[in-house]
């Protein structure tokens, strides 16, 4: 019989934060990547109210934490309880991996953008940001990121729909102001464009469906959806339909923990077919 896994004097522990947190399949991702490399360390659901989040990090910290993730609803609030932060956390204006140095700081990343392109080049190899316009639906923190993303890896224009304008307005502006071409629309510019994604709720399990005619879109396109749950979402079951190429929201979730596991346990992971089985296993694969 394998020896039990016990925790020792040096174990390193990291975890997440978020209220509530027992949906997160980042333990379980975690944790596979802990087994796979032999790696004596722990990562830990963490549910912390909001009105209690400043003081939880900084006893994280004084326990000996390395780090942790931040889900919702603290992505915000966690900027403002950082000492040092990435650019790239700064820009989108919201955290979700921390950092704790030894001298007591704490270092507030984002890598839910990183996390997002590289699972489409993993999906789609040949893809590429330069390759043409995007379409982003909604212009919430998921919005934020991707839309970083995509302009700084050299998206050449990049459209905004969302439900409420005056938000899509904003963040257009506030993108504009960097040199990026970004623009709003109430309905999406399918036609010619090279990369669809969506990051609204709508098509998440207990959500309303999101419905589109993807007709207009050329066959080379690629279409995201950062939902993972239901793993094919019924847009990307429309896009497959339409034989183009679909990547789901798990690759999102796989890639955008590899950094901070890298800094809290010394290793940088990878994502592969069999990581991918074993955190699909605990999702619905559609909508019930």
């Amino acid at each position: 019989m394998a020896s039990p896994r016990t925790l020792t004097g040096k174990t390193l522990t990291a975890g997440i934060l978020g209220w509530p947190v027992g949906h997160s399949r980042s333990p379980r991702l975690h944790g596979y990547w802990l087994e796979r490399h032999g790696i004596d360390g722990a990562y830990i659901p963490l549910p912390v109210r909001p009105e209690r989040f400043a003081g939880a990090i900084r006893a994280l910290a004084d326990l000996g934490f390395r780090g942790a993730n931040v889900t919702i609803p603290h992505k915000e609030t966690a900027l403002a309880a950082c000492d040092l932060l990435e650019e790239g956390a700064r820009r989108i204006g919201a955290v979700n991996t921390l950092v704790f140095h030894e001298d007591g700081r704490i270092e507030g990343w984002n890598t839910d953008g990183w996390g997002f392109l590289e699972s489409i080049r993993e999906g789609v190899p040949e893809w590429r940001a330069e390759a043409g316009p995007a379409v982003v639906l909604g212009a919430g923190g998921g919005a934020r990121a991707v839309a970083h993303a995509l302009l700084l890896a050299g998206c050449p224009r990049l459209t905004l729909v969302n439900r409420s304008p005056a938000r899509a307005e904003a963040l257009a502006a506030e993108l504009s102001a960097h040199g990026y071409r970004v623009e709003v629309a109430a309905a999406p510019p399918l036609e010619g464009a090279a990369l669809l994604v969506n990051t609204t709720s709508q098509g998440m399990q207990g959500q309303p469906p999101l419905t589109l005619d993807l007709a207009p879109l050329p066959a080379s396109a690629v279409v995201a959806d950062i939902v993972y749950v239901p793993l094919e979402t019924p847009l990307l079951a429309a896009a497959r339909a339409r034989g183009l190429a679909a990547v789901d929201g798990l690759g999102m979730l796989l890639h955008q923990g590899r950094r901070g596991f890298q800094a809290w346990f010394g290793t940088m992971p990878a994502v592969d077919a069999e990581l991918r089985a074993f955190v699909a296993s605990d999702i619905p694969r559609t909508a019930a």
